[in-house]
């Protein structure tokens, strides 16, 4: 089943469980605009290549769309288009007023100059300028793009439109008016809503065994907020592979051992890590831990492996990376899931305080950002279970009807004719 089948699968469960507004759901199930636009640009060698650019408007119904651009050599209208989609539902979940987009070039950035991706960037831009802005839609950094790449995405907006609207992309460098507190807001909004979970079951956090996947911004930040808690992060891994040690193996020179040499395996060759042993990302997800933290890609649980996964709770910091197939078996083995649309919209959330930040012409401290997001990620998880207990659902299905719930009575304050 493909991502955008996958998340429309779960809208219609939700609908059904919540009894939501069928003239609602026609409206909200496919996107408003989808936008694919082609990128010629000259590369350095002199000849032009053309790029295809996506970009997917799901939903305004409660603001201007919001959603990542990512830059993949395999990215798709699919994947975009599921990506919008939950970007819909997981503004709704924090109680933004946003929408939900996505965007994409299809191209890998590891076979581009630095002066290649900002043409690219450039024209990307340029190609969709009438179609976004700070009250229409609003991008930010998604895969292989960064805050450098909104920089100089907000420079060319500025130009064509002539005018000063930063706020048009947020993840953007700090003295270009991005916000404190961006880089690690995804992990950790995810860690706030992580520690509401444990204090709402009387579970103390010092102790817990950790496994992380993903040793990328969000997968490191996810370790190091976890050990600063009192957790023992006993595994993490890359795409090149895993470490694993049940005794606890220390995240700061894992991660710089891997920024050295380039992935957390070289670490134990290197003997940074004493009883410490390679293990492939398969055999890392399916050891015994408390929380497993999934901060890689979509697809990483599924119908085959899902029976052999021995945490206590699931908590998706990567967007889809449970399958429906897989819930259902982790619901029956009595596996939390701590679902994609609430634990990493720490991301977006901090997205929202920045775009405020631009349009007020303000600045917040990191201190008063992450006081903020811990604040919006724990009433949103107490929402979640509110609704999971009313309706005696799963959290992911839980998280749905909250979000529909809300964009439906929007809609019907709207007026719908």
């Amino acid at each position: 089943m493909s991502l955008h089948k996958n998340a429309i699968k779960i809208i219609q469960e939700a609908s059904v469980m919540a009894a939501l507004d069928s003239d609602f759901l026609a409206n909200f199930m496919d996107p408003n605009h989808t936008h694919i636009v082609s990128l010629p640009i000259k590369l350095d060698n002199g000849e032009t290549k053309s790029f295809t650019g996506i970009r997917v408007q799901h939903n305004n119904l409660a603001g201007p769309y919001k959603g990542g651009i990512r830059y993949h050599a395999d990215a798709n209208v699919d994947e975009v288009s599921a990506l919008a989609t939950w970007m819909s539902i997981k503004c709704a979940v924090l109680d933004l007023p946003l929408g939900g987009g996505k965007g994409a070039v299809i191209a890998n950035t590891k076979e581009l100059s630095s002066d290649e991706i900002e043409r690219l960037t450039r024209a990307y831009v340029q190609k969709l300028v009438n179609n976004i802005g700070p009250d229409k839609d609003v991008p930010a950094p998604d895969m292989y793009t960064n805050a450098k790449i909104m920089g100089i995405a907000t420079d060319e907006f500025m130009k064509l439109t002539n005018s000063n609207k930063r706020g048009v992309f947020t993840g953007k460098p700090i003295n270009l008016g991005g916000s404190e507190g961006r880089e690690e807001a995804t992990s950790a909004g995810g860690l706030f809503a992580t520690l509401e979970h444990l204090r709402s079951n009387e579970i103390d956090p010092n102790g817990l065994k950790v496994i992380v996947q993903g040793a990328g911004n969000v997968g490191s930040y996810a370790a190091k907020f976890a050990e600063e808690n009192g957790m023992i992060v006993v595994g993490i891994s890359d795409s090149k592979g895993g470490v694993y040690n049940p005794d606890g193996i220390n995240t700061n020179s894992v991660l710089a051992c891997k920024k050295e040499h380039g992935s957390v395996t070289d670490c134990v060759d290197q003997n940074h890590h004493k009883g410490a042993i390679k293990i492939s990302n398969e055999e890392l997800l399916e050891k015994p831990c408390d929380l497993l933290f999934l901060s890689a890609l979509e697809d990483q649980v599924h119908k085959d492996n899902a029976a052999k996964i021995q945490a206590k709770t699931i908590i998706e910091l990567a967007n889809g990376p449970v399958t429906p197939e897989a819930d259902a078996i982790l619901e029956k083995n009595q596996i939390d899931v701590l679902p994609d649309v609430l634990m990493n919209a720490g991301g977006v959330t901090v997205s929202y305080f920045e775009w405020v930040q631009n349009h007020n012409d303000m600045y917040y401290e990191a201190d008063f950002v992450l006081k903020s997001l811990d604040k919006k990620m724990c009433k949103a998880y107490k929402d979640t279970l509110n609704y999971k207990n009313k309706y005696n659902c799963s959290f992911r299905i839980a998280s749905y009807i909250k979000a529909l719930s809300r964009l439906q009575s929007i809609w019907e304050n709207r007026g719908n004719n």
